[in-house]
């Protein structure tokens, strides 16, 4: 009797393990191939490479287990479609960014970028500790899509444009291309945007397709060569203070990996996050002096009454689509409360006698 009680307790504690563990032993040592599609050309700079170096780390932190082979815009499929081909599980991964969804999915972009809106550290600290994610997970599960940060450009530029922006009457009938809500606040300023594809943006601004062009900024813009083509480099980037990059992984994907593979890639984004960040806070101080130096652009600042006008129309903008989707607003609550809470903070970081 005794033998049969310890046999009992063996067979409960090794049952107990594997359920710890989420998987059995076998389907730890499977090997998986993952197919990883961006937004962007392969190995563009910042963008590009932040795919790669997560597919690296992964291969690395598995022991090879998980291989993703990542493709570049329309290597595979078309850049901008790279949420519904992932959702359909047509490829197991993506790296894009949220407002590109906004047409179907309106509050997608507060996990990208607003105007006006949170700096990289605040967007970051709100997404992984204020709720951030939670919702934009929530946003995502009915697509079959479990979404990660991937990257942040860090403030981005204003835009180059073939002419001075002296009013707010500049922007009428511009056409430029600008994505997100940046674009619906141009198009109440009276402008025309658009939002085409990297590969594209070069020979729309040479040939006068377009007017004015938002890329990234400089470790991006210096790369395409924009400053071949336009004459006038504006700041600040009113439309994208911060935009963070997003990973999407199919659910059915993820839910088929043994636990430890599904916790890899979770941390594999986090260091492709915080690693992309650095690199464009650096490379960008560096490319700007580049194309300021030495290939004589004019760097110019919107000026302060047409930067106010933006923003009375980024409000208007957003109020409208709060009042049109319920989840905008739900998300816009919680955006705003965060925001809130720094710039109280800020004010006491730079005036503590707040506190006396």
């Amino acid at each position: 009797m005794r033998i049969v009680i310890k046999v009992v307790v063996l067979i409960w504690l090794l049952v107990g393990c594997i359920d710890q563990q989420g998987a059995d032993p076998q389907q730890q040592k499977a090997e998986y191939s993952w197919t990883l599609i961006t937004s962007w050309p392969k190995h563009l700079p910042g963008l590009g490479s932040a795919p790669d170096r997560f597919a690296e780390e992964v291969k690395a932190m598995s022991n090879g287990r998980l291989d993703i082979k990542v493709y570049g815009a329309g290597e595979l499929y078309p850049a901008l479609d790279v949420f519904k081909v992932v959702s359909a599980g047509d490829a197991e991964m993506g790296h894009s960014a949220a407002y590109y969804w906004q047409n179907e999915l309106p509050a997608a972009v507060f996990f990208s970028s607003v105007p006006f809106g949170m700096s990289a550290k605040e967007l970051n600290a709100w997404l992984y500790l204020g709720g951030g994610l939670a919702l934009w997970q929530e946003l995502y599960a009915p697509h079959n899509l479990i979404p990660f940060p991937g990257g942040n450009t860090d403030a981005q530029m204003g835009g180059w444009y073939n002419k001075k922006v002296t009013s707010i009457n500049d922007f009428k009938q511009l056409k430029m291309r600008i994505p997100g809500l940046g674009g619906k606040v141009l198009e109440l300023a009276g402008g025309l945007p658009t939002n085409l594809p990297a590969g594209e943006l070069y020979t729309a601004l040479q040939s006068g397709e377009l007017d004015a062009v938002e890329w990234v900024g400089p470790y991006n813009d210096l790369a395409f060569g924009f400053h071949k083509v336009a004459k006038y480099y504006y700041y600040p980037g009113w439309h994208e203070p911060s935009t963070t990059l997003e990973f999407v992984v199919n659910q059915d994907a993820f839910a088929a990996l043994p636990v430890d593979l599904q916790r890899i890639i979770e941390n594999a984004t986090k260091v492709v996050n915080q690693e992309t960040l650095n690199e464009y806070v650096v490379y960008n101080i560096e490319a700007l002096n580049v194309l300021a130096n030495e290939h004589g652009v004019e760097v110019v600042a919107f000026p302060d009454d047409v930067l106010a006008l933006l923003k009375d129309y980024s409000v208007e903008v957003i109020q409208q689509l709060a009042q049109q989707d319920r989840f905008f607003e739900k998300v816009l609550n919680s955006y705003q409360r965060f925001q809130f809470g720094v710039l109280k903070y800020n004010q006491v970081e730079l005036d503590p006698t707040i506190l006396e």
